[in-house]
């Protein structure tokens, strides 16, 4: 069982950047494509960024393209969220997941959840 535990939320001005982070145990690391979702008040869980398991290939939303950056770190176990240039839109929780096999945008289609990690984007 995989257990993930996402850091690094909180808030900042709009043009701003954060870090999230999210840390997984209990399995093999490498074994597992990983993925950014977010959620909105009264919204539905929108994709933001995923990374393959030898993070060859990465799939950002157009939303956050060329603004967000995933990245992992395999010793660390884990997997980092780099966001440049943020806008009050990005406020929502954020949610790190794992799947085994290829990246996709689909939530249903991960395995794992972390519980989460609040952005609060003001202008």
């Amino acid at each position: 069982q995989v257990q993930l535990v996402e850091s690094g939320g909180g808030l900042v001005q709009a043009g701003g950047s954060l870090r999230l982070s999210c840390a997984a145990s209990g399995g093999t690391f490498s074994n597992y494509a990983m993925g950014w979702f977010r959620q909105a008040p009264g919204k539905e869980r929108q994709f933001v960024a995923a990374i393959s398991w030898s993070s060859s290939s990465t799939y950002y939303a157009d939303s956050v393209k060329g603004r967000f950056t995933i990245s992992r770190d395999s010793a660390k176990n884990t997997v980092y969220l780099q966001m440049n240039s943020l806008k009050p839109e990005d406020t929502a929780v954020y949610y790190c997941a794992a799947r085994r096999g290829i990246i996709t945008p689909r939530h249903d289609q991960y395995n794992y959840w972390g519980q989460g990690t609040q952005i609060t984007g003001s202008a």
